[in-house]
C-alpha cells in the first residue's frame, strides 16, 4: 500500500474515530452521566470534607465530556487506521469492511474488555486517593499484556492453519490466549475498594455504561472506517458514458 493510500485512509480513520465519537458521546451523556450524578450525591452525603470544585460539575458533564471523548475517539481512529493498513490482506481473505470490523471487535476485547474484566471501571466515589497510581499501572499492564497476548495468539494461528486448518487453528489461539489472560487474572494483584455501603445498583449500571461506551465507539468506528475504506480502495465502477449523455437527434 502506497503512502498516498495510508495517508487517505488515515485521514478516513480520524474522520470515523470522530463520528464514532458522537457516537459514544450520546451513550455516555444518557447512559453514563446519571450514575456519575449519583455517585458524586453518594459521596457529598457520607463525607465531611467539602473541596471547592475547580471546574463545575455542570461543565465538566457537557464540554469537558464532549472534548475527551472526541479527541479519544479521532486519536484512537488514526492509530486503528494504520493498525488496519498493517492488517488488510495479512488476517485472512477479509475486504476493507470485514477488516475493519474484525480490527475493531479484536480491539475492543484486547485494549477494553480484558483489562475490564480484571479491574473494572468504578464512579468518582469509588477507590483510595492514595492507590490511584497504583491502580492505573495494574489497569495499563494488563491492557499491554492483552494487546501483546492477541498479537502472539494471532501469529500463533497464522502458524497452525497449515497444519490444523483455519477453524482448528483458530480454536487453539483462542484456547491459549484464554488460558494466558486466565493466568494473569490470577497472579496479577486484586484491588477491591468499593465501600461495602455503596449501592450494588449503581455500581452495576455505571460499569454497564462505561463499557456500552467503549462497545458503541468501537462498533461504530468499524461500520463507519469499514465504508470508508471500502469505497477508497474498491471505488464503484463509473456508469457508463451513455448513461450521461443525450443521444444525438437524426
Amino acid at each position: 500500500m502506497n503512502s498516498a493510500a495510508v495517508r487517505n485512509l488515515l485521514v478516513r480513520g480520524m474522520l470515523a474515530g470522530l463520528g464514532a465519537g458522537v457516537l459514544a458521546l450520546v451513550v455516555a451523556y444518557v447512559l453514563g452521566e446519571p450514575s456519575v450524578n449519583s455517585a458524586i450525591g453518594f459521596e457529598e452525603a457520607h463525607s465531611h470534607e467539602h473541596e471547592m470544585e475547580v471546574v463545575s460539575r455542570t461543565l465538566q458533564s457537557t464540554a469537558g465530556l464532549a472534548t475527551g471523548v472526541l479527541v479519544y475517539g479521532v486519536a484512537f481512529g488514526g492509530i486503528a487506521a494504520l493498525a488496519f493498513c498493517f492488517a488488510l490482506g495479512r488476517v485472512g481473505r477479509f475486504g476493507p469492511r470485514a477488516t475493519a470490523l474484525l480490527l475493531s471487535g479484536t480491539a475492543l476485547l484486547a485494549v477494553y474488555v480484558v483489562p475490564f474484566l480484571k479491574y473494572p471501571a468504578n464512579p468518582p466515589s469509588v477507590g483510595d486517593p492514595d492507590t490511584i497510581g497504583k491502580r492505573t499501572t495494574l489497569y495499563f499492564l494488563m491492557m499491554v499484556l492483552s494487546v501483546l497476548l492477541a498479537v502472539a495468539a494471532t501469529q500463533l494461528g497464522k502458524r497452525l492453519a497449515p497444519s490444523l486448518g483455519a477453524w482448528w487453528a483458530t480454536v487453539v489461539a483462542v484456547a491459549a490466549f484464554v488460558v494466558v489472560i486466565g493466568l494473569a487474572y490470577q497472579f496479577l494483584p486484586v484491588v477491591n475498594e468499593v465501600p461495602k455501603d455503596f449501592p450494588a445498583a449503581l455500581l452495576w449500571r455505571f460499569r454497564l455504561s462505561a463499557l456500552a461506551v467503549q462497545a458503541v465507539l468501537w462498533g461504530g468506528f468499524g461500520l463507519l472506517f469499514g465504508e470508508l475504506a471500502e469505497r477508497q480502495l474498491h471505488p464503484a465502477p463509473a456508469r457508463a458514458s451513455s448513461e450521461h449523455t443525450v443521444p444525438a437527434s437524426n
